[in-house]
């Protein structure tokens, strides 16, 4: 994996990302010296469906007010800060990227949440964790640039506590056929590592997980898809600005991205699925 992570870490790193972030919200009226999290919905949730698919995914978990909860792959924090209002957890988040990092502390800070949300830099596969340290965990859209499953669900486990809920929100492959490049968590096919749900499955087992739930959520994927690409045209053919959504963290290739994971979507070939896992 070492020789994975760097590559990964430099797709997803975009210069001057929280600035850009910043400018397209004050573009659309927000007051950006005064942020609520609410305000950064449209820009922080990198995951198909947005924070629609947050919100259907955390409220599964079961999350009680104070719950220690680990965001895997935490990226610009979206999913921490929600998990944080809407659910009271104490969310810790870990990203390989650490302009993701810094990015995320500072948004918490400027929404007034750093006391509710950390995060730290490292790897899913190796986390700076102790054992047993968390009630609960979630993983959106973190799995396809991991290369090792079973060492993915064995680290969830060794910092979970018994029982804990281990919340999973990838993108999958039903059927074989041939992806193209880029897609959204890759340049090129040396740091995808999309798996089957079968594969998500004899993974979780083997580390002590059972599966208490799975819903693929491929029509969602379309739709959600569909409706981007609508924004961004009507954009265009008006001469103005892309609204704020996920290609804006895309960075230049947005469209091409967009469009090759459409494709792949529509073809049946990769859909998000979600897992709920509960450790035993």
């Amino acid at each position: 994996m070492a020789t994975v992570e760097p590559g990964v870490a430099r797709h997803y790193d975009i210069s001057g990302l929280e600035q850009r972030i910043l400018a397209a919200l004050a573009d659309t009226g927000v007051d950006v010296a005064h942020l609520s999290a609410g305000d950064l919905e449209a820009v922080d949730e990198f995951h198909i469906g947005g924070i629609a698919a947050t919100r259907e995914l955390i409220g599964q978990m079961g999350l009680k007010p104070g719950a220690r909860l680990l965001d895997i792959g935490s990226g610009v924090g979206g999913p921490a800060r929600f998990a944080a209002n809407e659910a009271g957890a104490d969310v810790t988040g870990i990203d390989l990227t650490q302009s993701y990092v810094d990015i995320a502390t500072s948004l918490s800070k400027r929404t007034g949440m750093a006391d509710r949300t950390h995060f730290v830099q490292g790897s899913a596969l190796d986390m700076p964790f102790q054992n047993a340290s968390f009630d609960a965990a979630m993983i959106l859209h973190v799995g396809m640039n991991l290369p090792d499953k079973k060492k993915l669900m064995s680290e969830a486990a060794r910092v979970l506590r018994p029982g804990g809920v281990f919340a999973v929100y990838d993108v999958m492959r039903l059927k074989g056929g041939t992806l193209t490049y880029p897609l959204p968590w890759a340049s090129d096919e040396t740091m995808s590592f999309v798996a089957t749900p079968g594969d998500y499955r004899a993974a979780a087992a083997a580390a002590g997980f059972s599966v208490t739930a799975e819903r693929p959520r491929g029509a969602f994927a379309i739709e959600f898809f569909a409706t981007v690409r609508a924004r961004m045209a009507a954009a265009q053919a008006e001469g103005k600005k892309p609204p704020p959504g996920v290609g804006l963290i895309m960075g230049e290739s947005a469209r091409t991205k967009i469009a090759n994971i459409t494709a792949a979507l529509e073809g049946g070939i990769l859909a998000p699925v979600e897992l709920l896992l509960r450790l035993r």
